[in-house]
C-alpha cells in the first residue's frame, strides 16, 4: 500500500484558511477540484449547542475525556463563560459555515503561582478527522496563547492516544511525564501522558 501523502501546510497568517483541493478530495470523497473553507474564530455562548455534541462523542465513546457523565447545554454554556471571564481562549473551526471542532485554554491549576501556565484541550468531530483540523485550531491557540503572555501550554493526553500525542509532538510539545493507571473508564486502567510547550522557545511568535 502506497504511504499517504502528507497533508499540506496552511498559511497560519490570517484567520481564513482553504483547505488544499487534493487533500479534501481525497480524504472527503469529493470531486477533484472542490474546496472547503477552514475558518478558525473566536467562540461565543452561542456555539454551545454546537460544540455540545462534539464533547459528548468524546465522552460517549474515547477515552479523550475521562468521564462517563455526557455533558448538556447548559453545562456546554458554562464551560465557555468561565473561559470568557477570565480572558482565555476558545476557538471555534468552521468546515463550510458548519462547526466541525472547538479548542480552548484553562487554568493549569486554581493557585495563582500556577498562572502563567495553561492547559490546552481540542477537540474534533469523528466523522471529519485527519483534515487538518485539529492543528489548525491548536496553531491559532498557541498563537493567541502568546499575545495572552502564557509561558508554558500543558496538555494531559491519555497514553493510547497516538493521534493527539503526535498531533502535539509535531507542534513542539516534549514529553515531560507519564501517570500510569490514574485513570478508569471501559473497566480498564489508563495511564496519563503530560506533555509541556514552553512558548519563549516556540515558533509561534507573531514574527514568524
Amino acid at each position: 500500500m502506497a504511504s499517504e501523502e502528507p497533508a499540506p501546510p496552511f498559511d497560519w497568517s490570517v484567520e481564513a484558511y482553504q483547505v488544499h483541493e487534493s487533500t479534501v478530495a481525497r480524504r472527503s470523497g469529493l470531486a477533484k477540484g472542490t474546496t472547503m473553507a477552514l475558518l478558525i474564530r473566536k467562540a461565543t455562548l452561542s456555539d454551545a449547542a454546537a460544540i455540545l455534541p462534539i464533547f459528548n462523542q468524546a465522552v460517549l465513546e474515547t477515552t479523550a475525556v475521562w468521564s462517563d457523565q455526557p455533558s448538556d447545554l447548559l453545562g456546554r454554556e458554562e464551560w465557555i463563560n468561565i473561559r470568557i471571564e477570565k480572558n482565555l481562549p476558545v476557538i471555534i473551526c468552521e468546515l463550510d459555515g458548519k462547526v466541525a471542532g472547538y479548542a480552548a485554554l484553562s487554568d493549569f491549576r486554581p493557585l495563582d503561582g500556577y498562572r502563567h501556565t495553561k492547559e490546552n484541550s481540542v477537540f474534533v468531530d469523528n466523522t471529519l478527522h485527519r483534515r487538518g483540523i485539529g492543528r489548525a485550531l491548536m496553531v491559532s491557540l498557541l498563537q493567541r496563547a502568546q499575545q495572552c503572555n502564557v509561558h508554558a501550554v500543558v496538555a494531559a493526553i491519555d497514553a493510547a492516544n497516538g493521534a493527539s500525542i503526535s498531533l502535539h509532538s509535531s507542534l513542539g510539545f516534549k514529553q515531560v511525564g507519564r501517570l500510569p493507571q490514574v485513570g478508569r473508564k471501559y473497566d480498564r486502567w489508563l495511564d496519563l501522558i503530560y506533555m509541556q510547550m514552553s512558548l519563549k522557545a516556540s515558533p509561534f511568535t507573531q514574527e514568524s
